[in-house]
């Protein structure tokens, strides 16, 4: 099969899955979450904060335990993975070929995907299991245990084995591949260094941190994704200082085409709210990678008293990832005009940040986009070794390093389209088995968190009968 034929079969592919199928499953979950629990992500986002930042140099509750992870720090490897170049690119992406309406709808699927990540990290909570002495969780373990009783063993085993699969291939091998070649790409550019170089520097550093585990993954995390995260929104607000003027005709710019780009003419010519809708959704869910089944593995690994706990803090993460990054980087290429330049994905960013600050703006993006895209081989890396743990329990983890690395590497060296479609592809087919343990998991997350507002108002400590699982 060559390689423009494998390409071709790929692109039917995920055409049907990102086009029809999975864009319409991950909304309607949303919608559906967030009804079906009275809008958690918006009576409850003050608890969420609180539970984010407001034990942030406390001692963790109920002590220390070496099984798991500050609350903090499982948020921290958890955005590690959602802030990528999806927040440089992906918005890029949407703007370009959506036009500035698809902004309204990249809010909107973040608004309604909080509800859906939230359910995921409640479930990721209660059906989560020790391994080596260290908490592991995510969609396999819950679809395992959470539809055995529902489906029987085999049906769910093999369910959580595609998703499992899929996961690996998507994100441990081919999506940390296209990371390190979006590195590789804004460094090559802005540094003049060679592919290799990079390739292999980005593999010694990611190296360096995962074979210390979770542990040395959260403490990296916990450092890195506030500062890389504070200095990009640093970036952004002096680009709304300097173009101050044009805010509110941006946001209505915003606004408007969201439901009639037609009436805004000249450059969105041809671009339909359709579009708008199509790239505004399918971008904002790819960035926070709510219902992807990808997070929850950093959120069942945080020591909370009850599993909503941590569920607030995952819709905290969509938040911060696409309402506040993702939304900088909207403004920042909208202020400065550099999505009518004929440019495409993290060029356009690239360009804008050329536009406001100078010469250097290129470099300032270029190591902003390097903290993003190595965070998220990082994050990825360790969904994919919760995975492989399920699979394999303690084997293949040594080859599973291994390939990740010589991937990281490989990536550095090309940019290939086939691959990317292909990382797009075994994306979806991860996403599949996790919308539908959702939906047949919805009574579990709806009696935890019953379980939790009861709890409150009754003036009951938090605690939970977690379950204990082999």
């Amino acid at each position: 099969m060559t390689e423009e034929l494998l390409n071709s079969w790929v692109s039917a592919v995920n055409h049907i899955l990102w086009d029809y199928l999975l864009i319409y499953g991950l909304i309607g979950i949303g919608l559906f979450f967030t009804l079906y629990l009275g809008v958690p992500q918006i009576t409850r986002f003050g608890e969420g904060m609180k539970q984010v930042f407001g034990g942030l140099f406390k001692k963790r509750e109920g002590g220390k335990d070496q099984k798991s992870l500050s609350s903090f720090q499982a948020l921290a490897v958890a955005i590690s993975a959602q802030i990528g170049t999806g927040n440089v690119a992906g918005v890029a992406t949407a703007i370009t070929a959506g036009g500035p309406g698809a902004i309204f709808w990249m809010w909107l699927s973040a608004i309604l995907g909080m509800s859906t990540i939230f359910s995921e990290a409640v479930l990721a909570q209660k059906y989560r299991v020790v391994s080596h002495g260290k908490y592991i969780g995510g969609p396999a373990f819950y679809i395992t245990h959470g539809l055995t009783p529902k489906l029987g063993y085999r049906p769910a085993r093999l369910l959580a084995g595609v998703f499992s699969v899929a996961l690996i291939l998507a994100l441990g091998f081919i999506g940390n591949a296209t990371q390190s070649n979006s590195i590789t790409s804004a460094v090559t550019v802005a540094f003049d260094l060679p592919p290799l170089a990079v390739g292999l520097a980005i593999a010694a550093l990611a190296a360096a941190i995962i074979v210390g585990g979770i542990e040395r993954i959260a403490k990296f995390a916990q450092f890195v994704v506030p500062f890389m995260a504070l200095v990009y929104m640093i970036c952004a607000l002096v680009i709304l200082v300097q173009f101050s003027a044009h805010i509110v005709p941006v946001m209505r710019q915003i606004v408007v085409a969201a439901f009639d780009p037609a009436a805004l003419g000249g450059g969105l010519a041809g671009i339909s709210v359709r579009e708008a809708i199509r790239f505004g959704v399918a971008r904002g869910l790819f960035s926070n990678e709510a219902g992807m089944g990808s997070t929850p593995h950093a959120h069942a690994t945080a020591q909370v008293a009850h599993p909503v706990q941590q569920g607030m803090v995952a819709f905290i993460g969509v938040f911060i990832d696409t309402l506040l990054v993702c939304t900088a980087t909207a403004l920042i290429i909208l202020l400065t005009d550099a999505n009518l330049l004929g440019l495409k994905g993290a060029a356009v960013t690239q360009e804008a940040f050329h536009i406001a600050f100078g010469h250097w703006g290129q470099k300032l993006l270029a190591v902003c986009l390097t903290f993003f895209a190595f965070t998220t081989i990082i994050g990825w890396y360790y969904f994919g070794e919760s995975n492989i743990r399920y699979l394999f329990k303690h084997r293949g983890l040594g080859a599973y390093r291994t390939l990740v690395l010589c991937a990281i590497v490989l990536g550095a060296l090309g940019k290939v389209d086939v691959v990317w479609n292909m990382s797009d592809m075994f994306n979806g087919f991860m996403v599949m088995p996790n919308l539908l343990a959702l939906f047949l998991l919805r009574k579990e997350v709806r009696a935890a968190y019953q379980d939790y507002l009861g709890r409150k108002k009754s003036g009951q400590p938090m605690s939970y009968p977690y379950e204990q699982h082999l």
